[in-house]
């Protein structure tokens, strides 16, 4: 039975119980005095029997007191014949009803007992619907697991996932176990119990899992760490075994945990004691994974970008057998994640993927398809029948460096202060030797920021020289040095860019040994696992090692300031002749800022 007439059914059951229980009330409200029937003889005699309804031998009616007030009666007589109904006629009584006496046993069963049977109905699809329905109001301890659906599962494969092939590679093994065990069993192994997805937000940790689904064509449950955890007490445990009772039933299969870090971290915190709802759950949850009983052939599969926060039991061997790093995509790999996205779209013959991956790093695969979608919208507002690069610069400088501020107007002061100060950025950045290219400067607001210097590095790097990070610091001083030395007074201008070299400039002293400290850490990071990221740092040394500090991080900022100073003074008119092209042009790429300053011919 469909839905709808489900519901047809429960509004006519309804509403013929409000009409029952109305009659009924109708019927208590009126009270009816019962009499003898020589009692109705007499008074029909005396004329002070006002109506009558006849219903087989009953007969009910009203009469008059002698107050004049009317009495509502009931009373059983013989059968009605003729000389009867000729004697009502003769003292003028009305009759309302003659009913046979057949209607009256169905009519009274039905008013007594509908109402009672109505309720009764009702109770029952009120507490299926509760148990059952979308709300699932009675059935807090039941899993909230999604069980992927057939049709789905072929959707997405390992084709889909791009630019991380060793960890394709160690779920490729799973995927093989579970379609061929004994390859695996008969020279004595075991198929892990769980594996652990950790990487940034955005690599393709849940979108592996849909490919692991869709290449093992197994049962597969998905859920999130979330949906374990509830304002009740034990609720979260009771769904884990529901869970894994269902996963036992349809083995070998797979369940896949999102976000894992939310039900699966440290124990013992302080936060909630031994009875907290969180840990309850967690317990059952490692019970479940290795345990008394057996799960052959139920494979755990979780991801998490905070594996820092969880619990040491949940990541031990025979739990999370396999732990694997999706990491952020190398230069190949993000040319090859953008092949993916690209076969959905429309692209012209100069769009370069190799350029857009060169010019994307640190980027992760949700970035990447975010410029792809960004690029394609774009085109689609120009009514361009194809996608072209222009829309992929453009696409990448909005999600890297903030939408364009139109809106937002400078007066000529600002807009030459901004100017100064990105080309003092983008001079130091080119007079110093073996930085990072610079690919664009703008004037035009974007984001938070008035104006945006954008370099982008020839190649991935994966650690930074102590002549780097000194680079680093003297470019970011740029733009202040500017503005000190073409205008006679300085602005908030510098403000990130100062904070940003003193971070840079404290890690270099505490963390990295790159002072003349010497090699030794001096900070240690506090992290409250329940907040979930570094709220100070601890301090493990001396007053005077803290004096040392702070002069060796105000030598390297002073250091570096004098550098770019220097560079500046020396250079003042190519200062002076890019801050008049940003005012002119409002952006400069790499190829106008060399014509400007000498150092190559724009093609």
């Amino acid at each position: 039975m469909s839905q709808g007439v489900k519901t047809a059914f429960l509004w006519i059951a309804l509403f013929l119980g409000i009409l029952l229980v109305a009659k009924l009330f109708e019927q208590l409200q009126t009270k009816v005095t019962p009499i003898e029937y020589s009692a109705f003889q007499k008074k029909l005699e005396e004329r002070k029997i006002e109506s009558v309804t006849i219903t087989g031998n009953t007969i009910e009616g009203e009469f008059k007191e002698e107050d004049a007030k009317v009495v509502r009666f009931s009373t059983v007589g013989p059968p009605v014949d003729s000389a009867f109904v000729k004697q009502l006629q003769d003292a003028n009584v009305k009759v309302y009803k003659f009913k046979p006496v057949e209607d009256s046993n169905f009519v009274q069963i039905l008013i007594a007992w509908g109402p009672i049977l109505i309720i009764i109905i009702l109770f029952f699809v009120f507490m299926r619907n509760l148990q059952v329905g979308g709300g699932k109001a009675m059935s807090f301890g039941k899993s909230r697991a999604r069980l992927m659906r057939e049709e789905d599962k072929g959707k997405t494969t390992f084709k889909d996932v791009a630019g991380i092939p060793e960890a394709k590679d160690e779920l490729q093994e799973i995927v093989e176990f579970l379609k061929d065990p004994k390859k695996f069993q008969k020279l004595g192994g075991r198929i892990p119990k769980g594996v652990l997805l950790m990487g940034a937000p955005g690599t393709g940790k849940t979108l592996i899992a849909k490919a692991i689904a869709g290449e093992a064509n197994v049962p597969f449950f998905s859920i999130s760490g979330s949906d374990f955890v509830e304002m009740f007490v034990g609720v979260g445990a009771s769904r884990v075994r529901d869970l894994f009772q269902q996963a036992r039933k349809s083995a070998p299969c797979l369940i896949f945990i999102d976000e894992i870090d939310a039900v699966g971290r440290h124990r013992g915190a302080g936060l909630g004691g031994g009875h907290d709802e969180r840990e309850q759950t967690l317990n059952q949850l490692l019970v479940e994974m290795d345990g008394f009983e057996g799960k052959e052939g139920v494979i755990i599969i979780a991801a998490t970008n905070r594996p820092d926060v969880l619990d040491p039991a949940l990541l031990r061997a025979g739990r999370f057998d396999r732990r694997i790093i999706v990491p952020r995509p190398e230069l190949k790999g993000r040319e090859e994640i953008l092949k993916v996205h690209a076969k959905k779209l429309k692209l012209a013959d100069d769009v370069d993927l190799s350029v857009i991956a060169r010019g994307t790093p640190g980027f992760v695969g949700a970035d990447l398809e975010n410029i792809c979608n960004e690029a394609a919208l774009l085109a689609a507002r120009d009514n361009k029948e194809t996608i072209h690069g222009s829309d992929f610069e453009k696409a990448k400088d909005k999600v890297m460096m903030g939408a364009e501020r139109r809106s937002l107007v400078l007066n000529e002061k600002e807009k030459k202060t901004t100017a100064v100060h990105e080309a003092g950025h983008t001079l130091v950045a080119k007079l110093i030797p073996g930085t990072d290219p610079v690919h664009k400067v703008t004037i035009i607001p974007r984001g938070m920021a008035l104006g945006v210097t954008m370099q982008l590095p020839e190649e991935d790097r994966h650690s930074m020289t102590r002549q780097a990070a000194n680079d680093t610091i003297a470019i970011l001083m740029g733009g202040r040095v500017a503005e000190e030395l073409v205008f006679p007074d300085i602005t908030t201008g510098a403000g990130n860019d100062i904070e940003r070299a003193t971070e840079l400039a404290r890690r270099m002293v505490t963390e990295w040994g790159m002072s003349k400290l010497g090699p030794v850490a001096l900070s240690k990071k506090e992290e409250h696992v329940f907040l979930g990221k570094d709220i100070g740092t601890g301090r493990e040394f001396s007053e005077k090692t803290a004096v040392e500090i702070d002069e060796e991080i105000k030598r390297i900022l002073t250091e570096n300031y004098a550098r770019a100073k220097t560079l500046l003074t020396d250079n003042i008119h190519k200062l002076k002749r890019v801050a008049d092209a940003l005012i002119e042009k409002e952006t400069l790429d790499s190829l106008e800022i060399d014509a400007l300053l000498g150092t190559a011919t724009p093609v």
